[in-house]
């Protein structure tokens, strides 16, 4: 079983206003992020929301994902990332992170870093594009106790990555996608003028 965990908490501070109610290709950027995830292999969606997340909930209300409340998000991703982690299912042999903000990471994308995880049983995989490594980011279960420690003092979940380095896989997903993420909204405009 795979759980994917969608880390959406942020105030989106470089943007503006929330990024995640944004419109992308005519949907909230955090709707599409959301479906394009339940779209995949992934046995469950997690979704973790802090700042306006009731306006978020709202848009997400008739997708069949799980959502759960930080409220502590203004302490740095690490708090999302353990509070989302903390409700992944007992049988989940590996987790996925992704951020909110990469809105053209695709199913098959997803698909293609758990068939990497079977293959190789690596400890970490992770999506690529022409060998540079984006989201999301697999984490099998022998690294959640390691997870659940993180500070975000000492870089949270990059510390885990740097860590494991050795043991890292790529999956190489052909899709330039899984390095865009949305933080200003100059990034929106280059993602619709490209």
């Amino acid at each position: 079983m795979f759980s994917l965990v969608i880390l959406a908490a942020g105030k989106s501070e470089r943007f503006g206003e929330n990024k995640m109610l944004v419109k992308v290709f005519g949907e909230p950027l955090i709707r599409r992020v959301v479906k394009n995830a339940l779209n995949s292999q992934v046995d469950e969606v997690i979704v973790v929301l802090g700042y306006m997340a009731e306006e978020v909930e709202k848009i997400l209300r008739d997708l069949p994902c799980k959502i759960v409340l930080n409220e502590n998000f203004e302490e740095g991703m690490s708090s999302s990332v353990k509070k989302g982690l903390s409700k992944v299912s007992r049988e989940a042999e590996a987790v996925l992170f992704l951020p909110g903000d990469y809105p053209l990471v695709t199913a098959e994308d997803v698909n293609k870093v758990i068939s990497k995880f079977k293959e190789t049983r690596a400890e970490i995989v992770i999506a690529s594009y022409k060998g540079k490594p984006g989201h999301p980011i697999l984490f099998s279960r022998k690294l959640f106790d390691e997870i659940k420690e993180i500070r975000e003092e000492e870089q949270g979940l990059k510390a885990v990555v740097r860590k494991h380095r050795r043991k890292i896989i790529l999956a190489e997903t052909g899709s330039p996608g899984v390095l865009i993420d949305i933080d200003t909204k100059e990034d929106l405009a280059k993602l619709f003028n490209s």
